[in-house]
């Protein structure tokens, strides 16, 4: 993906954030948004690894699969820069990535990021507990929230979605294009349901309402109306855009390709 411009970087990360801080994820989401751009400069690539998590151990679990890139990199080491070259985890999307940093923030060397209150202190304890060796990591992390005004991102991730009442039985999955979160779903009887016109209108469809049914780009499809919102079935609104859903089981998330 080309680099993007601050801005954009920022409101196309915004969304999947908030969803992971919305899940429990102990990351600020303007913390996160900040180490974002501080590791990759603004360029998302197709690995989606924005947080420069290397293979470490190479133990694979639901949200690394064991892919790698390999690529030029630098630490500091006894005050000195050294560049180097190491092999980086590559994910299926931008939110298995931020799961799977989430999995290495739960151990117990990053219990005290885990119990920050703040953003700058959780900037601070990136440092303390050894994400980074760049000293100034901490305040180039601050100094990017502060610019860019990152933590009106931090509410949103506070903010919980109630199920839909007619789905209110059903399993809350993440629906994802392009590697990045685009709406809630609802697993209820072999079916996921999304709803039209959030979801279609973030694929570029046009949504409208007949007064009982959804329309796609003019085409009616199987319809729920719950609260005044139209759910339509994931593989239905899909197909009537030449996309097809795959289920990624260990996730709990569907990724439309």
């Amino acid at each position: 993906m080309a680099q993007l411009t601050r801005k954009a970087f920022f409101e196309t990360l915004a969304p999947t954030v908030i969803r992971i801080r919305q899940e429990g994820s102990p990351m600020f989401p303007s913390v996160r948004l900040a180490q974002n751009l501080l590791e990759t400069g603004g360029v998302i690539h197709e690995w989606f690894n924005l947080g420069g998590i290397k293979v470490g151990s190479g133990q694979t679990n639901a949200y690394w699969h064991g892919e790698a890139v390999v690529k030029g990199t630098w630490e500091v080491v006894d005050g000195r820069n050294e560049t180097t070259r190491a092999a980086f985890r590559a994910y299926k999307s931008v939110y298995h990535f931020y799961k799977d940093l989430d999995m290495l923030l739960n151990t117990p060397r990053y219990e005290r990021v885990r119990k920050a209150l703040s953003p700058e202190r959780q900037a601070d304890m990136l440092f303390a507990c050894g994400y980074a060796t760049d000293p100034s990591y901490p305040s180039k992390l601050k100094a990017i929230i502060n610019q860019y005004s990152l933590k009106k991102y931090d509410a949103a991730g506070t903010k919980q979605v109630p199920k839909p009442e007619k789905l209110k039985e059903a399993e809350g999955i993440t629906l994802l294009y392009n590697g990045l979160f685009i709406s809630s779903g609802y697993l209820l009887g072999g079916s996921t349901w999304v709803p039209a016109r959030s979801a279609g209108e973030a694929l570029g469809a046009e949504i409208d309402w007949t007064g009982t049914q959804v329309t796609v780009n003019g085409d009616p499809l199987e319809s729920l109306l719950s609260e005044a919102t139209g759910y339509v079935p994931v593989r239905a609104l899909a197909a009537a855009l030449g996309l097809a859903p795959v289920w990624d089981p260990a996730a709990r998330v569907i990724l439309l390709k």
